[in-house]
């Protein structure tokens, strides 16, 4: 396989895992939100089959769910540009001078991911040897905590990634918050509108 395909699958599959821990935690939260209000109204069979589900863990899955998707999302961030970064005073700098910031910051970020995601990695082989399990679900905890070494990894391949296509051709992934797709066409359904 090519480079640049397997970057359009590291990418793809970045993106799909981000939007089905989003989704799926999304509905699970629903569903249990549904449960514990239905299993209060008062109809006999309703209520006693609503109450003999076990739903506790519905709670826990979506925490672990949603630090998944923290882990994977910052590092969609730094792909993307829409990271969280205060740039102010870098941005009045010289060219020259601001290109040597920028690329400190970007191995900085990449250094401090990685012996996050080193530090995560060694904690989860620590995990690995114990037989300790989440409270609810009962999962192996080195399970849970895997996000921690492998979103911080990607996390700093991307620094690494937005560095070297920096020193590249000059510019940062830059998110445009005041585009939105389908908003430069006219509409046309919209009162007193031209066709």
């Amino acid at each position: 396989m090519r480079p640049l395909a397997m970057m359009k699958l590291l990418d793809h599959l970045e993106e799909w895992l981000i939007s089905f821990l989003m989704g799926a935690a999304t509905l699970i939260v629903f569903l249990a939100v549904l449960h514990r209000y239905a299993s209060g109204v008062n109809l006999p069979a309703l209520q006693d089959w609503l109450l003999s589900m076990d739903v506790s863990w519905a709670q826990e899955l979506c925490i672990y769910m949603f630090v998944w998707m923290a882990k994977f999302g910052a590092a969609y961030g730094v792909r993307t540009g829409i990271h969280v970064g205060v740039d102010v005073m870098i941005n009045r700098l010289r060219p020259e001078t601001r290109k040597v910031y920028i690329v400190v910051g970007l191995l900085a970020g990449a250094l401090f991911t990685g012996v996050v995601g080193t530090l995560g990695a060694q904690f989860v082989w620590a995990l690995s040897q114990t037989t300790q399990v989440s409270p609810d679900l009962e999962l192996p905890r080195w399970i849970v905590f895997l996000c921690v070494p492998l979103g911080s990894y990607l996390m700093c391949f991307r620094f690494l990634q937005v560095c070297a296509h920096f020193l590249k051709h000059g510019d940062l992934p830059k998110h445009d918050h005041s585009q939105v797709e389908g908003l430069d066409e006219p509409d046309t359904h919209a009162p007193g509108a031209q066709a």
